[in-house]
């Protein structure tokens, strides 16, 4: 026993267990969850059936066996590579999209840590440009699939993506300059801590109070990184019948839109972290006597919980927000949010600056 206790307090050990337990117990479960959650809210929102075919005798489980069913098409669906395709880059383009997705978690802390110990993959001190690079990454994955394909309508769908990602990339980063000002670090554990502090001993710090406009930049400009609605000219169903992975069968779609799915998570935790306070509770410091367990799952629940409906908040967009045009997504961007994202970090400056 002494000897597991030894293996297990090794840190290689315990980011391999942490990397086990966000991932395998939290964004690939809740990213999978998204595919049904999906289905059903879009049935709600056109006032129609939802899935309710995949069942096992009289037993249909309001929907959920439809998961593992998808599961099963995709492993059993003959995989395919077009004719004239490179089949090497045709291989790994899916492989990019799926690590940008998953690998956000690791600077996500989702919980408060307890002595040395930390909910949180790894801590490294530019956490932000972390991001950004990792975020980045996505574009590759959508590139190397339209350009592989051999097929018009693929290559359409990885340039239109190539554009949109690397565009709204710049005010990405526009719209966290201010935050790195107010709370004066780009580590995200010391943004998420700064967080926690109140205003009057009532109203959190939470980073939506401080940058308000930069949480309006940021939320839409990782929306049209993921390439979900409004902003999915990259697929084009209308005109390039499912854009840079038309191509895709099988397992490699299946992870094109896992990949997807995951990024709704990420998303959703990034907001909660950066701009809702991540796992800090408001007002916990007045249960200072309370159990540390306690003071954890309650740290837990309340970063689950924001995730969870932001995850639900941007299938609502989807469904209710009118598809936007190319031309109409780049303008947005470059017209509109370039100029709120420089503006806002501006005012930020002039703020701290005379507060100083």
């Amino acid at each position: 026993m002494q000897l597991v206790l030894e293996f297990l307090a090794l840190p290689f050990v315990q980011d391999v267990l942490k990397i086990l337990f966000i991932l395998l117990l939290f964004a690939m479960p809740l990213g999978t969850f998204m595919t049904l959650m999906e289905r059903k809210w879009s049935a709600a929102v056109q006032d129609r059936i939802g899935p309710n075919r995949a069942n096992i005798g009289s037993y249909r489980g309001r929907g959920l066996l439809h998961i593992a069913a998808d599961a099963l098409k995709s492993i059993f669906k003959e995989d395919l590579i077009p004719k004239g395709a490179d089949k090497f880059l045709y291989t790994i383009a899916p492989f990019f999209s799926f690590m940008s997705a998953v690998a956000v978690f690791a600077i996500i802390p989702i919980a408060g840590p307890i002595g040395d110990f930390k909910f949180q993959v790894t801590d490294v001190q530019p956490g932000l440009l972390f991001i950004f690079a990792i975020t980045s990454l996505g574009v590759y994955g959508a590139v190397l699939a339209g350009a592989s394909s051999n097929s018009k309508f693929a290559l359409f769908g990885g340039t239109r993506a190539s554009a949109q990602m690397i565009s709204y990339e710049v005010f990405l980063g526009l719209s966290l300059m201010g935050l790195f000002m107010v709370y004066g670090s780009t580590q995200v554990s010391a943004i998420v801590e700064g967080q926690g502090e109140h205003w009057f001993g009532l109203i959190p710090k939470w980073g939506v109070f401080t940058q308000p406009l930069g949480f309006v930049v940021f939320f839409t400009a990782l929306i049209a990184e993921t390439k979900r609605a409004p902003f999915d000219a990259p697929e084009g169903e209308s005109e390039i019948v499912a854009g840079y992975f038309v191509e895709y069968s099988g397992m490699r779609w299946s992870s094109f839109m896992l990949a997807e799915y995951i990024a709704i998570v990420g998303v959703a935790a990034l907001i909660t972290t950066l701009f809702f306070g991540g796992y800090q509770v408001p007002w916990l410091y007045h249960w200072e006597s309370a159990p540390q367990w306690l003071v954890t799952l309650l740290q837990f629940g309340k970063f689950a919980s924001f995730t969870f409906i932001f995850c639900w908040f941007q299938i609502q967009i989807r469904w209710t927000v009118p598809k936007f045009r190319f031309d109409q997504t780049m303008a947005l961007g470059w017209k509109k949010l370039l100029p709120v994202a420089l503006l806002n970090t501006v005012v930020t400056a002039i703020i701290i600056v005379a507060l100083a």
